[in-house]
């Protein structure tokens, strides 16, 4: 994958719990960071490789190496939400990330 590709703008979202007027837990969803990315549905044959790590893998998002993202993430693509299932850094290199995703339907 060269990182040329990446022409997609989307943004990363960590959840963060805070607290409410009454002392309760709230959870909320905060922007990490936006970055480009390459956005791809699995092909066939990915899915049936990926299919042992979930079933449910619909969509492959590739963007440059970026410390901290994890799979307790998301990303906002348009008005689309995937949650991250896994981080891939290629060969270790700190180049680039493949993260494969679940579209929240």
């Amino acid at each position: 994958m060269k990182i040329g590709k990446l022409r997609h703008l989307i943004n990363i979202e960590e959840s963060r719990v805070s607290r409410d007027s009454f002392g309760g837990e709230v959870s909320e969803w905060i922007q990490f960071a936006e970055v480009w990315a390459d956005v791809s549905p699995v092909s066939g044959r990915e899915f049936t490789s990926f299919k042992q790590l979930n079933s449910e893998i619909t969509t492959k998002i590739t963007i440059r190496y970026l410390e901290g993202i994890s799979t307790e993430m998301r990303i906002l693509f348009r008005d689309r939400i995937f949650e991250i299932e896994s981080v891939i850094n290629p060969e270790e290199r700190n180049i680039s990330l493949i993260l494969m995703c679940k579209e929240v339907v």
